[in-house]
């Protein structure tokens, strides 16, 4: 009777140990940031994309297979709704040299193209992503009217999480006053040039 007892509570132990061991796991994973960009101070001036002085332009890069990336296209959505109008948003999706023709056509690419006042491109090979020094999905860069960079990073708190973040905090404040100095947050998403589910 006691083996049994001794033997229940190290079962117990034990799986209370794997379970502790599995969140500890899963939680690191969650606040793990990506590979910080490394953005021009200045906007490319060999990128394709449209910029009209005078006017901020934002820059979201996505993998478009990166379940992270659903929640940063949800903040960018809420952060478009808080600035009508002040700014030219472009979500490019990332899409590697050597997949079929629509391959970045996911279910991230039709949520994009519900955000009112933003612009998608399909960016072939990384090209456009190299140009902003972007590493990671969700990377999210804003250039000032003259074209200087204000922000680069994330806006979620951490992988697939909707909700306030300093990265959504820090855009509607630079906008709205102008700030000179560039700020940056983690960005929390999938390898941008992985071919397989962000990875």
């Amino acid at each position: 009777m006691r083996h049994g007892r001794l033997v229940g509570a190290v079962a117990g132990i034990s799986w209370l140990v794997a379970v502790a061991a599995g969140l500890a796991v899963l939680w690191s994973y969650e606040n793990a940031p990506g590979i910080p960009a490394t953005p021009p101070d200045h906007w490319p001036a060999a990128s394709s994309l449209r910029r009209l002085p005078g006017v901020a332009t934002l820059v979201m890069l996505v993998h478009p297979r990166c379940p992270c990336s659903r929640a940063s296209l949800e903040e960018l959505d809420r952060l478009m709704a808080h600035i009508p109008g002040a700014l030219i948003a472009h979500v490019l999706f990332v899409k590697p040299a050597g997949l079929p023709e629509d391959w970045d056509k996911t279910d991230l690419w039709r949520r994009a193209a519900a955000i009112p006042g933003v612009s998608l491109t399909r960016d072939d090979g990384g090209a456009e992503a190299r140009r902003f020094g972007a590493a990671t999905s969700g990377e999210t860069e804003v250039y000032d009217g003259d074209g200087r960079l204000l922000f680069s990073g994330g806006i979620t708190a951490a992988r697939g999480h909707e909700g306030d973040n300093a990265g959504r905090t820090a855009i509607l404040s630079l906008l709205r006053s102008g700030g000179a100095e560039p700020t940056s947050t983690p960005v929390f998403g999938c390898s941008l040039l992985g071919t397989q589910e962000g990875v």
